[in-house]
Parts: C-alpha cells; structure tokens; sequence
C-alpha cells in the first residue's frame, strides 16, 4: 500500500477529485490517502504561500502528491502554489502526453501523439520582478546549466524509455543568445549521447506555428518553462480539449500529478465538469508507483468510456457523441468498462513507469572569468540621449569610459535614431579601452562619482568574459 498526498482544491477541484479516487478505488489501487488542504481558503486565511508548514510536512514524508486545481486569489501579494510546489520540492520536469481521441473527441489533427517535457524550476517563472523606475519594471529571466542539462536529460531517456524516436528542443535562441542560447547548446551537447534518437532544434515562434499546423510530425517536444508552460496547454486543446490533460511533475524525491486546466469556478457545484484532466494525472501517479497494471486497466476503461460516446458536456458534441453525462455519472460509466478495452482507439498494452534514475549533475571545472566592464542602469526622465552621454561622460575613468547608451535593449548612442521611442529607463555600458581586465574597486568607484552627480543608479550588471568568450548581449543595432 502506497500512501498519497491528496488536495481537493478550489472550484471543481473537489468534484473531480471525488470522480477520480473513486475510480481508483474501484480498479484495485494499492493507495491510502492523506488529505491536506491548500489553495484559496488558506489563502484568504492571511497565508500568501497559500499552503501551512504542516502541509508541506506531510508532502514532504508522503513524497508523492495528487493535487486538484486550486484559484489563486486575483492581485498582488499572493504567489503561485504550483510554482512553489515544483520549485521547493525540486520538481524539475513536467511531462504532458498530448494525443487525439479521434474521432470520439473533436480535433482537427487525428493522428497527433506527442509528449511536451518542460523545465519546471526556472526561466521567468523565477518569479524575480522590480519597478526600476516610474515606467520601466523588469522580469529575470534565469537559465542555468544544472536546469537545462537536468532537464534534457529526462526528455531523452524518456524517449528511450517510451521508445519514441524524436526529441525536438525548442528556444528563442536568436534572440536571447545567452539564455535560450545555453538550453539550446546543452541540448545539442547531450544529443550526442543517443545516437539512435534523432534531433532538432526549431526557433520557438515558428516551431509553435508548425505544432498548431502539423503536430503529427513532433513526437518529444523540450523547452525552457514559459514556453512549455504555453505550448503544452495549446497542444492539449488541438487534441481535443485542455480538459483531458493530465500532467506529471518529477523530481529526484518527490513527484506530484494534476490536471493541466484551471479550478474553473464558474461552473463549480453543477456535477458538469470533466474529471478526465486530473484521471490522466492519477494514471501518470500509478505508473510513475509501479502500478502499471491498473493504470493499464483504467486508462483502457476510460478510452472505452470516450469510445462509447459517453461524454461530459464540454466534450458532448450532438450527433457524434451518444450520452451526456455529468461529473458523477461519468465516474461510474468508466468504472462500469473497468476490464474492457476500446476497439477502435489503440488500448494500453503495457502502461511504462516515469521513474527513471538519471546521473547527478556534475559541476564542470570553473571557467576562466574575467571582468571587462559594467552596464549602469540608469532613471532619467530626459529625452534626448546626446544629453544624457554629457551627463554621463565625467564619471568615466581611464580604466572604465562610456562606450553605449541603450533604452529597453535598443542602441541610442552613438548614432541613435530620433524615430526610437525612449522611457526612462537607460543601460549605459563603461567598458575599458586599453585593458582586457579591470578591478572591481573601479566600478565601486564609478558608482561613488555617479552618487556625487547625483545621477540615480537603478542597478549594475557586471560584464564577463568566460574563457576569454564575451558572456553579455550587444545592444540591438551594435
């Protein structure tokens, strides 16, 4: 008997929740429960994590967690407790089988198979935002090599596991060359490792226009977080509805199952919803436990349950679909083909386990690091940028002297354009002209002189070579 961690959530979350154990229940399960509660109540209750310390306890001990959707209360102050969860318990990898019912359930793309694997830990959803002046707010974003290759990793040896034969990657490393550019080259990096699986790399905004187009052709899709935060909720609403989505969050101790949509409070209490989302999530739990057996027996059940044309209302589709049934009464007709296997779709033959022990990172040998300037963010409210390089000019140094002016990314001096918009908000680079490396004292010391001009500092970006490789961007237009 394996002990699970559950939370029954917000809006629909305790309905499906219901619907979902007791389909489990009914097939043999081999778990006991601990329930916790988490979400909007506490929320309100003046917890802004949204979750007790006694809560995290019991996840902690129990290490697997099957969570229902839960709201976050609108405005600020409050954070993400799906964010939290997979980053406290090192959660890294969200795993989102995508594929089409056709045609028991409506898709455009009939023969769509696909599995998105999204880093889970890092990228934006470091959540690491300020105002830096009255126009200007900026949001970190934050790639790391232990992320990515922790996280390229599981996509391969899930397609070796899977016996899937592609794994495609997809970044915006053209444009951020530092960020995306080091998911991008560690990818490439372990490649090389699974010779018999094939690669690609697409540019994510055309790579998302081929997935809405041609899905077929993807079979394992890796990402850094928000584009696999996006896409993953596309790919499950082009198979037929973000509400059969089921998704699996796995960590080297701890892993945590949900459905994929929202606490969808506006139709909570009505016994209408789809328990289906967090069904998928239960049957990932089953495998990813060694109960391949019965999350064989359910998943077929299920697809039995579609195939018969017995549908929820968000899926019922008059003349196609056969039987509208609600949150309740769906449950039982899936308990009901508890044993049979559909005819038409493809039933579960041998349901595979998510475990997979993968090697421990290995920090590499540190790099040779070299200091070679600073960018010096900057609150003007001025809008003429030849202004402001006069204004800047005198704190320059023989070893640090102002070589460009940016505003939001854009190059305005030297040589700006007049037609650029400007804000407030300006990146001024000092970089040295007659040595490659420079002391931190001196940027101390041109900090003090701007504290004299009284010129306001938001903040400071060291800039660094790494084995004598520039480790900054250009400005746009450099």
């Amino acid at each position: 008997m394996t002990k699970i961690t559950i939370a029954k959530g917000d809006g629909i979350g305790p309905e499906i929740m219901e619907a979902t154990l007791k389909i489990l229940k009914a097939a043999g399960a081999a778990i006991e429960t601990e329930e916790i509660e988490v979400g909007e109540k506490v929320y309100l209750s003046g917890n802004t994590s949204g979750i007790s310390n006694e809560a995290w306890d019991i996840i902690r001990r129990n290490k697997l967690f099957l969570k229902a959707p839960i709201t976050t209360p609108q405005g600020g102050g409050y954070k993400s407790l799906n964010v939290s969860t997979r980053k406290f318990l090192g959660l890294y990898s969200n795993v989102r089988p995508c594929k089409s019912l056709h045609p028991f359930v409506k898709t455009k793309h009939p023969v769509m198979d696909l599995v998105i694997i999204r880093e889970n830990e890092e990228d934006l959803y470091a959540g690491i935002e300020h105002q830096q002046t009255d126009e200007v707010v900026q949001c970190l974003k934050l790639i790391s090599r232990p992320g990515c290759e922790k996280i390229v990793r599981y996509a391969f040896e899930y397609a070796r596991q899977e016996k899937r034969k592609k794994v495609t990657c997809f970044t915006k490393d053209n444009i951020m060359k530092q960020t995306d550019g080091l998911f991008h080259r560690v990818f490439d990096e372990i490649a090389k490792e699974y010779p018999e699986i094939q690669t690609e790399h697409w540019i994510i905004d055309i790579g998302a226009a081929k997935l809405a187009d041609t899905p077929e052709v993807f079979d394992v899709i890796v990402m850094p977080n928000l584009y696999g935060d996006v896409l993953s909720d596309i790919a499950a609403q082009i198979t037929g509805s973000v509400g059969l989505g089921g998704s699996a969050n796995i960590g080297e101790e701890c892993a945590m199952f949900e459905a994929i949509h929202g606490s969808a409070p506006d139709i909570a209490g009505k016994n209408i919803a789809n328990p289906s989302g967090l069904l998928q999530g239960a049957v990932m739990m089953l495998n990813h436990i060694g109960q391949t057996a019965v999350a064989e027996k359910i998943q077929n059940a299920w697809l039995k349950t579609l195939e018969d044309g017995t549908h929820t209302p968000d899926i019922y589709k008059e003349g196609s679909s056969k039987q509208k049934l609600g949150t309740r009464e769906f449950a039982e007709a899936v308990i009901a083909n508890l044993g049979q296997k559909p005819s038409i779709l493809k039933p579960v033959t041998s349901a595979s386990s998510y475990t997979m022990v993968l090697p421990k990172y290995q920090r590499k040998a540190p790099a040779k690091k070299e200091l070679v300037g600073v960018d010096m963010f900057v609150h003007w409210t001025g809008s003429d940028p030849n202004e402001l390089a006069n204004i800047i000019h005198p704190i320059s140094t023989e070893e640090l002297g102002l070589t460009m002016i940016t505003n939001r990314g854009i190059k305005v001096w030297p040589e700006g354009f007049k037609e650029t918009f400007l804000t407030d908000h300006w990146r001024c680079r000092f970089k040295s002209p007659n040595i490659s490396v420079i002391p931190k004292a001196q940027i101390i010391g041109l900090m003090q002189k701007a504290l004299d001009l009284n010129i306001d500092v938001i903040k400071t970006e060291n800039l660094y070579k790494f084995d004598g490789v520039p480790a900054f961007s250009l400005g746009q237009g450099q």
